[in-house]
């Protein structure tokens, strides 16, 4: 796709400065972009290389609109628009509809559906025009999945489960799995508890590569409207996560959690079961929630990288905390002794 900036700005908004007619093909960094693509400023530290990039034009605040005197977008939010128009000249490549060798599909489909080859689409589903099925996935008896969602090769979508429309699955997503749930009997071995309960997502929502959502025990396990999960998140059983909320890399939601909406989960990030983390949370990357959060903020339990020498050192002290603790409360208790007789 090749745009002038006058129609880019006709169809994403902005205020013009510079030549309407000058055409662009592509987003670029500000380093590599070159003639006949667009680039973006959002930080102030990275100023000096608008002298030196070869770009055609530019997206930049307000602020900033007398850095340079070629082409330029302003807006209040040069990366979200950058987003946008990203968006614009990269929209996703979706193959003809119609069933590939090797599909299997027992379900009625609206002829706008695309089957990828080796796909398996279960009995009774309900599947939203203009979907994409890629190669190699599996999808349940009797799951629901809305229009202009895509699912990439080899997700997995188990029997019951609902995904709503413009959802995005990347390769290797399971979706719906039997999350932990176990007895004990008197001899301590583990007896299986049927989940029975569905996964559903809402509208909008992209599950990163080999991420794993477990469907829930009884009730089901819901992620909210506009979620975004990273790549290898898994979200255990009966877990509820509220609208707009993103999570990196790694993270782990133990089963029952309740995270609120538009939380941000740091990569490797983890939440203990059965917790609640309030709306508008922002959870550091490595740090581990082991207490309801109740009061929207940034949260960090991590500790700083040290050499190993260090570590030893400190931790010698962390096991004799117990000791110490001791020790404070029983000279407390004799300095009040002291005071009371003075």
């Amino acid at each position: 796709m090749e745009l002038s900036l006058g129609e880019l700005v006709g169809q994403l908004g902005g205020e013009l400065v510079g030549d309407p007619t000058v055409r662009v093909r592509q987003i670029a960094s500000i380093e590599s972009a070159g003639s006949g693509e667009l680039t973006f400023l959002s930080n102030p530290k990275f100023a000096s290389a608008l002298a030196s990039s070869a770009a055609s034009a530019f997206i930049l605040s307000p602020k900033a609109a007398d850095l340079t005197s070629r082409p330029r977008i302003l807006t209040p939010d040069p990366y979200l628009y950058f987003a946008r128009a990203a968006q614009l000249f990269n929209p996703p490549r979706r193959p003809a509809p119609g069933l590939q060798p090797g599909a299997i599909v027992s379900s009625d489909l609206p002829g706008s559906v695309a089957v990828g080859a080796n796909a398996v689409i279960g009995r009774a589903c309900s599947i939203g025009e203009r979907c994409v099925i890629g190669p190699g996935c599996v999808i349940g008896d009797g799951v629901e999945i809305g229009e202009d969602s895509i699912l990439h090769a080899g997700v997995k979508v188990y029997d019951g489960c609902v995904i709503g429309a413009r959802a995005i699955l990347h390769a290797g997503a399971v979706i719906g799995a039997d999350g932990l749930g176990f007895a004990r009997d008197g001899e301590k071995r583990w007896v299986k508890i049927p989940q029975i309960g569905r996964v559903i997502l809402g509208d909008d929502v992209e599950v990163g590569a080999n991420t794993t959502i477990d469907r829930g025990a009884l009730a089901d396990t819901v992620i909210g409207r506009g979620v975004k999960l990273d790549n290898l998140i898994h979200i255990a059983h009966n877990c509820h996560v509220g609208d707009d909320t993103i999570m990196a890399a790694m993270a782990g939601i133990a089963g029952s959690a309740r995270i609120g909406k538009r939380v941000m989960v740091g990569g490797k990030a983890g939440v203990a079961g059965h917790l609640k983390v309030a709306d508008d949370v922002v959870v550091s990357a490595d740090s581990n929630v082991t207490k309801n959060i109740d009061k929207a903020g940034v949260y960090t339990s991590v500790v700083p990288i040290q050499s190993h020498a260090d570590w030893i050192k400190n931790f010698s002290h962390l096991r004799r905390l117990d000791a110490m603790a001791d020790r404070v409360r029983e000279l407390e208790k004799r300095l009040a002794e002291m005071e009371k007789k003075s």
